[in-house]
């Protein structure tokens, strides 16, 4: 062999998990884009609506002004912003679906196949529950709350909220009952993944009713109302997920390695 010959020597175990880590993040970016571009492609679809999106979710509030009454924009882009705002919110809430199967499809390959029978279910199941609280917080608890402080106004004081602060206030309580209706998902994985028991959770029931309360104290306004709304279905929801873990029990141990 003379000195110009080269020697070729195989790639070693770091390039293979370099070149793996690289492809990882090309899809992860792949990905990430596929996700940002279904929510431009919505916004762009709803954008000519953008008036009659913030004047449907204004509905709850406007039922409970005065006639006549309108709500107030103090910023000078105000007008412009806020609808905009609310049409974006709208059109993540709508690509969300996607979103998330974009997601489930970059980490179903690194999990098992009782894994991914565990988590598909709960996924799925924990954005129809997220919407449903949504909707409860929409066609409920916003026409009853804005009903109850309209109420209280006095004779002298101009109930007109401005705008940027309605939006503020609405996507808070839309987050907070989303969330809130999450807690059968959460109590149900918990128990399959061994965890807790159905035992421990009817013990610590009591614990939950006040935890529930405290939360709806720190996440709604400092009206009785609201938080008697946010704190009783959290209480409902706590009981839903005791009847559904005693109903399904706790799943197996998962299987090894080599046998999956």
């Amino acid at each position: 062999m003379t000195d110009n010959q080269l020697v070729e020597v195989p790639d070693g175990p770091e390039d293979d998990k370099e070149q793996t880590l690289v492809a990882h993040l090309v899809e992860l970016r792949s990905r990430l884009v596929k996700m940002a571009i279904s929510i431009v492609v919505v916004f762009a679809c709803l954008s000519p609506f953008m008036k009659q999106i913030f004047d449907y979710l204004s509905e709850p509030l406007m039922v409970a002004l005065p006639q006549g009454a309108k709500l107030l924009a103090t910023g000078v882009i105000a007008p412009f912003m806020v609808p905009l705002k609310v049409t974006l919110f709208v059109s993540f809430i709508i690509a969300l679906p996607y979103v998330l199967w974009q997601l489930w499809g970059f980490i179903a390959p690194g999990l098992y196949r009782k894994e991914k029978r565990l988590a598909a279910p709960i996924i799925v199941s924990s954005l129809l529950m997220f919407f449903l609280g949504m909707c409860y917080c929409y066609f409920i608890v916003f026409r009853m709350v804005f009903q109850f402080i309209a109420g209280f106004s006095p004779e002298s004081v101009n109930f007109a909220p401005d705008i940027d602060s309605y939006f503020s206030f609405v996507l808070a309580l839309f987050i907070a009952f989303g969330v809130t209706f999450e807690v059968p998902i959460v109590v149900v994985m918990l128990n399959r993944l061994g965890i807790t028991t159905v035992e421990k959770l009817k013990k610590g029931r009591p614990y939950m009713i006040v935890g529930a309360f405290i939360l709806a104290a720190i996440f709604t306004p400092p009206d009785v109302l609201s938080q008697c709304l946010l704190a009783l279905p959290l209480v409902v929801l706590y009981q839903v997920g005791i009847w559904l873990c005693a109903i399904f029990g706790k799943a197996k141990d998962i299987d090894d390695e080599a046998d999956d």
